[in-house]
């Protein structure tokens, strides 16, 4: 169990080059990771669930798994903090791609897919990355676990309020379902084991295998995407890279910003800064490939598909600035002490 662990840890602490390798890997051998696009069955209202709705489903599970009550009491404590990071997730996010959309002049359906990361929750890897740069975990848990409850609501009717100017009509019905099945239920599920089984010494050794599985879990998210779209990500132009970059480098500065303005301390900063600009594009790429609405739209699974991979590496860029910012400072005060 103890190497498993330590796996688990070396897996999280290298989460970006573990994504990279998959998807440079995926990209020369698709046929590695095509089992992850394999088609289950139809839900009720038309959406394929796949066995990368699995994956995400499992993603959402091990998060579960380290929420307590005591996560649920911080979040009562600090209700402020967390409506602050909630607002900026599905205002600054959603608007920015919006903006970009008309901006670059994004053919409709690219467009669409750059909304549709916009509109989701923030990422579960989010909270490695704030743990890696010094930032609020507390917070960080408590932003993502609020914003991604909101998402059976805000996701579909942002997206159905933004897309609009793409002239593609969606239903906020199927996105609402997807969100139930593959995000919320999980989550229910590891929050109520950690419940019940929590002060378990066995169960607790389990939970730290979680951050590996996670890991594990985006990087094969990441290597279906690329399976099945890495193909066309060229294809469609500079200009989806050049969306991506600017909608996730703006969505950092931007969260940063809001915690200034909003008088947050320097690690809640942080944390916010990557919240916000770190989108759960694994999500969006599987509500792009798998819900019925967009079935005749599958360039919008690219977009989100290029946004899955980057988000990934960018956070770990960023968690590292942050720590060498720390690091340069421990530095310079160990010298002032020598030095005088």
């Amino acid at each position: 169990m103890k190497s498993l662990q330590k796996v688990s840890k070396f897996l999280s602490n290298q989460t970006s080059a573990v994504v990279i390798a998959v998807a440079i890997i995926t990209f020369f051998v698709p046929s590695l990771m095509g089992w992850v696009n394999h088609m289950m069955f139809l839900d009720m209202v038309g959406n394929k669930f796949t066995s990368q709705s699995i994956i995400i489903g499992v993603i959402m599970f091990s998060m579960g798994l380290t929420l307590t009550t005591q996560d649920f009491k911080i979040l009562a404590q600090r209700p402020l903090d967390i409506c602050i990071g909630a607002a900026a997730q599905y205002l600054v996010m959603p608007f920015l791609a919006f903006s970009l959309t008309k901006l670059l002049h994004l053919p409709d359906a690219i467009a669409l897919g750059l909304i549709l990361v916009g509109c989701c929750p923030g990422g579960v890897s989010s909270n490695i990355m704030s743990y890696l740069c010094g930032g609020d975990v507390a917070f960080s848990v408590g932003m993502t676990t609020v914003s991604t409850m909101l998402s059976p609501i805000m996701t579909p009717l942002m997206v159905s309020l933004l897309a609009g100017g793409t002239h593609i009509k969606l239903s906020a019905l199927p996105m609402f379902v997807s969100i139930i099945e593959t995000v919320i239920l999980p989550i229910a599920l590891g929050f109520v084991l950690n419940y019940l089984f929590g002060k378990s010494k066995t169960f607790s050794e389990l939970q730290n295998l979680m951050p590996g599985v996670a890991v594990l879990g985006l990087a094969c998210v990441v290597g279906g995407v690329i399976s099945s779209q890495g193909a066309n990500f060229f294809a469609s132009g500079v200009v989806i890279f050049v969306a991506v970059l600017l909608h996730n480098s703006l969505g950092y500065l931007l969260g940063y910003g809001v915690g200034v303005l909003t008088g947050m301390n320097v690690a809640k900063r942080r944390t916010i800064s990557i919240e916000v600009g770190m989108q759960n594009a694994g999500l969006a790429t599987n509500l792009a490939t798998t819900t019925a609405q967009f079935a005749n739209t599958p360039e919008s699974a690219v977009i989100c598909a290029v946004s899955c991979v980057w988000h990934s590496i960018s956070g770990t860029l960023l968690a590292g600035v942050f720590a060498r910012f720390d690091q340069k400072g421990v530095e310079k005060e160990r010298e002032e002490k020598i030095f005088g």
